[in-house]
């Protein structure tokens, strides 16, 4: 249950990380940043399985970079559901979803107890 926490602590503050670093971002509140989470959590398990299954042949023959887009359709519509939390457009979305990546990739080096280097 700790683990469980502790995940959801170092994903809201990826994305206010996120938020802090692409213009066009904004979150209100952590609150906000909290909510989100739960949101993009809901919003990765539902809505984006399903759409990788319809793009399936257009990610194929972009050998995988419309995957980008994807994911970008998907911050948008936490910010969408989320309150406190907006998204401008669709290229903050997607330079958002790409720092996101790389700022909750590093967080989790950094606070992974079984990871041995940085």
């Amino acid at each position: 249950m700790l683990n469980f926490f502790l995940t959801w602590l170092l994903s809201a503050i990826s994305l206010w990380i996120t938020a802090f670093i692409v213009p066009g971002l904004t979150i209100a509140s952590w609150q906000a940043a909290a909510i989100g989470v739960v949101i993009m959590g809901l919003v990765n398990a539902i809505v984006k399985p399903i759409l990788i299954l319809f793009t399936l042949p257009l990610t194929l023959l972009t050998l995988g970079f419309f995957l980008l887009v994807i994911n970008a359709i998907s911050l948008g519509l936490v910010g969408y559901f989320t309150p406190g939390f907006t998204v401008a457009g669709f290229f903050p979305a997607l330079f958002g979803s790409i720092v996101l990546s790389l700022v909750s990739s590093l967080i989790g080096k950094v606070f992974d107890p079984n990871s041995q280097e940085i």
